[in-house]
């Protein structure tokens, strides 16, 4: 910083003020030094690896499917609301627990589908799954 006298008032200042370029970078440092932790600050998860394979019905599987009517086919065969009940609250009461494979005719109301899911959430069955067509 040049500092003058009253006597070299009328000369003219040559030097190049530095003070506001240094309180930038200080700014900028500290800014950095804060953020830099929180951009770097990451939980280490090891995240699953997806594939693609169609699913194995295994024999202690349930097929549960649903056509256009809306009627409902256990294992490919056909059965009433009344004995649906009945067939899961058996298979809920089973040791291991049988998956239910829900398939539904893209035409079924959803109101089928879901009483059924209901039906089974009531019986007491935890492992519930949908199969479906993959896209071409």
């Amino acid at each position: 910083m040049a500092i003058g006298t009253q006597q070299d008032s009328d000369d003219m200042m040559s030097e190049i003020n530095m003070i506001p370029f240094i309180d930038v970078m200080l700014v900028l440092l500290i800014i950095f030094i804060i953020t830099v932790p929180v951009i770097k600050h990451a939980v280490n998860i090891e995240l699953p690896q997806a594939s693609i394979e169609k699913v194995q019905d295994k024999p202690e599987n349930i097929r549960l499917s649903v056509d256009a009517d809306g009627a409902y086919f256990w294992n490919d065969q056909r059965v009433d609301d009344a004995d649906f009940a009945s067939r899961l609250t058996a298979a809920a009461a089973q040791e291991p627990q049988p998956e239910l494979h829900i398939r539904g005719d893209k035409a079924v109301r959803y109101e089928r589908v879901a009483q059924a899911m209901a039906a089974a959430q009531r019986s007491g069955v935890r492992r519930i799954g949908f199969i479906t067509e993959p896209a071409p």
